[in-house]
């Protein structure tokens, strides 16, 4: 979408919806906090990016019975967080976003020990995983720190 389309259409929808309502519109909160000049932290992409680096680190696995057991194991839970995260921005409900956020969260955390077992069993150089180990605690972190304010203001 270009700017000059996207002017329009926050015009529009300013116009013709009430501000809470601008997604009906079909306006990411990407393209709005863009429009809006201000810098843009994106946890899709960053759980885009983990997913595409799970993927590589499981093609780098040994091509035996037990790296193909893991490698799917991994590629299964470490490209699920980002669609669920996805799924919790459209969430119909705080109860379905917190639903969402935590199957996303439980995700995050069997592909760290996919990772860990890796690292411990040697099937990769240990020090390959570090940087993506580290991607996914603070992953970890952000969503249950998310979580908990989710759960805060659902009292």
């Amino acid at each position: 979408m270009s700017a000059a389309e996207s002017v329009f259409l926050i015009l529009f929808c300013i116009h013709y919806f009430d501000l809470e309502n601008y997604l009906e519109c079909r306006m990411s909160n990407k393209e709005f906090r863009i429009m809006k000049g201000r810098k843009v932290f994106d946890l899709e992409d960053r759980l885009i990016d983990f997913a595409v680096r799970v993927i590589t680190v499981a093609g780098s696995l040994p091509a035996n019975k037990v790296g193909n057991h893991i490698s799917g194991q991994l590629i299964r839970s470490g490209t699920s967080p980002a669609p669920n995260y996805g799924e919790a921005q459209s969430a119909e409900s705080r109860a379905d976003f917190i639903h969402k956020m935590k199957v996303a969260l439980k995700e995050l955390r069997e592909t760290r020990v996919w990772l860990l077992m890796i690292k411990k069993a040697k099937l990769i150089e240990p020090s390959k995983l570090e940087s993506l180990l580290d991607e996914s605690n603070q992953l970890i972190s952000i969503f249950v720190t998310s979580l908990k304010t989710a759960m805060a203001k659902r009292k």
